[in-house]
């Protein structure tokens, strides 16, 4: 009887110290990330504030940094893998019949269906690269284009497939149009938006310029 009431009075004696215990834990453990944050934020906040003067200088960008999609229809064979893979539904692929990749050419087999619609509404996309990990021909890539500005809800979405009738890879933004004759580096990136190249900087893009 009495070992039986002992031992309940030690177990509850030992919920209490480490209740006690977690208590102070969670103390400590709060003020030290908040010490944490906070030095991170007084480095950054009595530095030297530096003006890029965009677009006249250009910006530099994380060598994995996501921006607007640049796409090879050339190897696509509309699996809508891409499609499936989006969290906001933003990808839309219509073909007339099944495509299949040529193993000799490495490119989508002429004799195979028809891509008729590459579409991207980038009013609703997230940039989460999502899309580019499921493909089977590494077909889309998140480029380093990062401003996609209009005048209308329509010029958001993207229709890859009529790009790939000009040769181009990824829209032509209207600030590069505007600006590609007097800015020396938004000619080169212009030259190459619209030669079709793709943007050999990014992490995950390994091709070469073609």
């Amino acid at each position: 009887m009495h070992a039986g009431l002992d031992f309940l009075i030690t177990e509850r004696d030992n919920r209490r110290a480490m209740t006690i215990k977690s208590y102070f834990r969670n103390i400590f453990d709060n003020v030290s990330s908040i010490a944490i944050g906070m030095k991170i934020t007084l480095k950054y906040c009595f530095q030297k504030t530096v003006t890029v003067q965009y677009p006249e200088q250009r910006l530099s960008f994380a060598p994995r940094y996501r921006g607007i999609h640049e796409f090879e229809a050339d190897k696509c064979i509309a699996c809508d893998m891409c499609a499936k893979a989006c969290p906001v539904d933003c990808i839309y692929i219509d073909k007339t019949a099944p495509r299949k990749i040529d193993k000799k050419t490495g490119k989508v087999d002429p004799k195979g269906g028809v891509l008729v619609r590459y579409a991207i509404d980038y009013s609703k996309c997230l940039f989460c690269a999502l899309c580019t990990e499921p493909c089977p021909t590494d077909c889309i890539h998140m480029g380093k284009l990062h401003d996609l500005s209009s005048y209308t809800r329509e010029d958001v979405v993207v229709e890859f497939q009529d790009l790939d009738k000009k040769g181009q890879r990824t829209p032509i933004p209207l600030w590069m149009e505007r600006n590609a004759e007097r800015i020396p580096w938004v000619k080169e990136e212009y030259e190459r938006v619209k030669g079709g190249k793709l943007a050999t900087t990014a992490g995950d893009i390994p091709h070469a310029v073609k």
